[in-house]
């Protein structure tokens, strides 16, 4: 389904600006930060020491601020003002969060919350400073990854400002409690938290504090990917600022509407609010903040003489600014961000010349230095040197990205360590020194796994991007790992487990979380009768790994480019229709197979495999494995055929039969714009004649019963016959109910209230479709099958006629219950009652169905 971005944007452009602003800090919006007093007070004179640390901290001026606390600390402490210590050690801790040092942060919020407990004054202490202090406590458990701790401790600060009367401290616990649930694994509650927020901003009077709240709930709602009520939050903020003339936080709000116009795919609507936000700048901050995203945006579009214009005309306006603003951590990210986003297209030289990018970054990592920030300063380095990788000046290259590495390992930045040990790999690559390279990539895959919680809460101003500053990391170690036609058996497990580690990182990225316990094992611990494919697409080549249970790995490659098997796959799957050539699908079919499994098959790997296992990559993952042909037969009539995220995600132990007790629900009935499923009705009367179930049919069908029903129930089966739809993002991955959409996130948490222990066995997931023209859909379908729990998930790549569908599910509950018979096997053998039928043998009916997960 397309969305569209509904609220115009008309008759806001002509705004009258009046008052100033403060900056606009994206990483902030990861915790809401409800000591709005260093917000509130930032624009003061600084008159004290406590108000020029103030200053420096909304200025990004970390390392000074902490002197001028440092500073308001001891003269407190020498007139005995135990409050104002305390007060001073909570905005420490602030500062030092900041910076990213940890220890720091817990001894200065240890000694403030000591202060607090040991005044004299005790039940006197001011309750909003009591939880000033307790919110600075809760941001820091949150970031060291520690959720129930820092849920609890924002409730206890939501209470401390009920009792100041401070709305604002309220509003801003509260947000938070939502986030912390989120990462917890409490959607439900999360997304019922958020709408009581905006319920509650709805009952009160226009006011700054409606326009700020707005602003910080559409802001959290964007990054938890809630994009109309991000919208519809932040256009509320935008309209109330205007019409009440409170216009001093307009620019960083038209920037957050353009974030999430973004991520809504209206281009349109991006480039008119970043305009805005450029018009409704009123300090230089905000102008350089406005110029950022113009230049990201263009850089990150398609190609064309138009944008190239842009591009410059941002450049050399960001440019300007940079040379004239005094150092901040603002303007040495912003120097960083100029260079990465001109180096996207090597446009360098055609709008910035590279002499004088090259004074800029060698002044950023100056200010960095001066800042006392090393966070800034590695950045700085790395960029730098990659600057100098661009102009192939490769010792100056090398000293820069290990001054970089250098500094990153010192303050166990491990976001930075992988970006310039990763920038350190294809130094070394280049120059040939090709083990130093492998060493330096391991690295990197090292620090982005220690990193595995916090990969999504880097800071925003440093683009991090996943598809180009992860994944590729992965891809080309693997690459140096397998070069040459024998690679070493070291090398092979090597690349083998670094594909498992690029699944699971794919997976997290998805989520938006680490939320996935890994443990790391082999074939033999999991199934001595199955083979595990392991294919990855590299660019000159397409690379596979295959392990069977008591044999080494075997490696096997064919020299064609990441193009042509890019087309070749999308072809193969265009032909799989019943309309089309028979002749050119098995001829496709034909060659993957030959790509993927006839080497595997030639060296006697499958010689006992009654199972095969696909840890799929790019755009195999939405081919059919079973619809694979090797000129006599296809796949499934040879194999079992299941696909999985890697052994690393697999439940080791042996699991029981699954027994037959199900829940079933579905839709059969036109909703929420959806068409009519006429056979749900027949499929799920026929599944609750062969097994007991507890059905949920059309306005039965909602969340609140389902949830109702998994929780009660002892089934160990879940199918849900109705239409959904995975996709790569995770807020296009849903399934309908009869009240609207049940997100996977939902889904998992109603599935997971059954604890481990009594884990749902079997997930079927029936009319299911892949999203439209996306390349990594089905990545969202091995997101559901491991984010919810259920050992097993069968669902569809596309929707298979009813008349199909009935007769396949009809024979996989009559296999279910076979003795001995594995989960796949019974799914094998009712695609091959499909095949055998002459009314649906073509491969469209039976291969549209997957197994995701334990086969077993």
């Amino acid at each position: 389904m397309k969305r569209t971005w509904k609220y115009g944007l008309v008759g806001l452009l002509g705004v009258s600006i009046a008052s100033g602003a403060m900056p606009y800090s994206a990483k902030a919006l990861s915790v809401n930060d409800s000591s709005h007093e260093i917000i509130e007070q930032a624009s003061e004179p600084a008159l004290n020491p406590m108000e020029q640390g103030r200053s420096h901290y909304s200025a990004g001026q970390f390392a000074i601020a902490i002197e001028s606390w440092q500073l308001a600390h001891e003269e407190a402490r020498q007139r005995g003002d135990t409050l104002t210590q305390a007060l001073a050690q909570s905005h420490l801790s602030s500062a030092y969060q900041a910076l990213n040092q940890w220890d720091n942060a817990q001894q200065a919020i240890d000694a403030s919350i000591a202060l607090l407990e040991n005044d004299a004054q005790g039940a006197g202490i001011d309750p909003k400073l009591q939880a000033q202090v307790i919110n600075t406590q809760a941001g820091l458990a949150y970031h060291l990854g520690q959720a129930e701790t820092a849920m609890a401790l924002w409730e206890q600060a939501e209470a401390f400002y009920r009792q100041a009367k401070d709305d604002s401290g309220i509003l801003g616990s509260q947000i938070n409690q939502a986030q912390a649930l989120q990462s917890l694994g409490f959607y439900r509650r999360s997304q019922q938290q958020l709408e009581a927020i905006t319920t509650q901003l709805s009952t009160m009077p226009d006011s700054e504090l409606k326009i700020n709240g707005l602003r910080t709930l559409g802001t959290a709602l964007q990054v938890l990917g809630d994009l109309e009520g991000s919208r519809e939050a932040l256009f509320e903020s935008v309209n109330i600022a205007i019409a009440s003339n409170a216009t001093n936080e307009l620019s960083a709000t038209y920037l957050s509407l353009a974030r999430t116009a973004g991520d809504w795919g209206d281009n349109a609507a991006v480039i008119e609010l970043i305009t805005l936000a450029k018009q409704s700048a009123i300090s230089p901050t905000d102008s350089l903040q406005a110029d950022l995203s113009r230049l990201r945006f263009y850089t990150e579009s398609t190609p064309s003489a138009a944008n190239s214009a842009e591009i410059k005309r941002a450049a050399i306006a960001i440019t300007e600014q940079l040379k004239t603003l005094p150092p901040s951590r603002l303007t040495v990210y912003g120097t960083i961000n100029l260079s990465a986003s001109l180096a996207k297209e090597n446009r360098i030289e055609q709008s910035v010349p590279i002499t004088e990018l090259n004074q800029l970054l060698a002044k950023a990592v100056t200010s960095a230095q001066t800042l006392q920030d090393p966070q800034a300063e590695a950045y700085a380095l790395n960029q730098w040197g990659s600057l100098y990788m661009q102009t192939e000046q490769w010792s100056e290259a090398l000293k820069l990205t290990e001054q970089s590495l250098d500094i990153a390992r010192t303050i166990q930045a491990d976001e930075i360590a992988s970006q310039s040990a990763w920038q350190l790999g294809r130094i070394l690559k280049q120059q040939s020194h090709t083990p130093e390279a492998i060493e330096a990539y391991g690295e990197a895959v090292d620090s982005l796994k220690a990193l595995r919680s916090d990969l999504v809460a880097i800071d925003p101003d440093v683009q991090f991007s996943f598809r180009e500053n992860v994944e590729p990391i992965y891809r080309e170690m693997v690459s140096l790992l397998l070069e040459g036609d024998s690679p070493e058996q070291q090398n092979i497990v090597r690349a083998r487990d670094v594909i498992e580690a690029l699944q699971v990182a794919e997976l997290d990225n998805f989520f938006q979380e680490a939320c996935i316990d890994v443990t790391t094992q082999q074939i033999d611990q999991v199934d001595r009768q199955a083979t595990v494919i392991y294919p990855i697409i590299l660019p000159d080549r397409l690379a596979v790994i295959a392990s069977s249970a008591g044999q080494p790995l075997a490696y096997y490659a064919t020299p064609v480019s990441a193009q042509t098997v890019e087309t070749t796959l999308r072809e193969l799957l265009g032909s799989l229709h019943p309309a089309s050539d028979n002749r050119d699908r098995l001829a496709l079919s034909q060659q993957v197979y030959d790509w993927l499994i006839r080497p595997a098959e030639s060296g006697n790997l499958t010689d006992n495999t009654q199972t095969m296992v696909f840890v799929l990559d790019g755009l195999l993952r939405n081919v059919p494995m079973a619809a694979l042909h090797d000129g006599n037969q296809y796949l499934i009539e040879k194999y079992a055929v299941a696909l999985s995220p890697g052994l690393q995600l697999m439940s080791a132990q042996s699991l029981a039969q699954v027994n037959s007790d199900a829940v079933v629900g579905g839709i059969s009935e036109a909703r929420n714009g959806l068409s009519a499923l006429p056979a749900v009705k027949e499929e799920i009367f026929d599944i609750s004649q062969r097994v007991s179930a507890q059905t949920l049919l059309n306005e039965e069908f909602t969340s609140e019963s389902l949830a109702e029903e998994v929780e009660n129930s002892s089934a160990s089966i879940v199918h849900l016959a109705t239409h959904g739809q995975f996709s790569s993002k995770l807020e296009d991955t849903f399934l309908s109910t009869w009240e609207g959409q049940l997100s996977v996130q939902e889904l998992s948490e109603i599935l997971q209230t059954r604890g481990r222990s009594n884990a749902i066995e079997l997930l079927v997931l029936s009319a299911c479709d892949t999203a439209s023209g996306d390349d990594r859909a089905v990545l969202g379908l091995a997101g559901l099958a491991i984010k919810s729990g259920a050992r097993s998930t069968v669902a569809t790549l596309w929707p298979v006629k009813d008349q199909a569908a009935a007769k396949l599910m009809s024979a996989l509950y009559d296999n279910i219950d076979e003795p001995n018979m594995t989960k796949a096997e019974a799914l094998r053998q009712a695609q091959l009652s499909l095949l055998q039928d002459p009314s649906y043998s073509d491969p469209f009916f039976w291969s549209a169905y997957t197994l995701v997960g334990n086969w077993r």
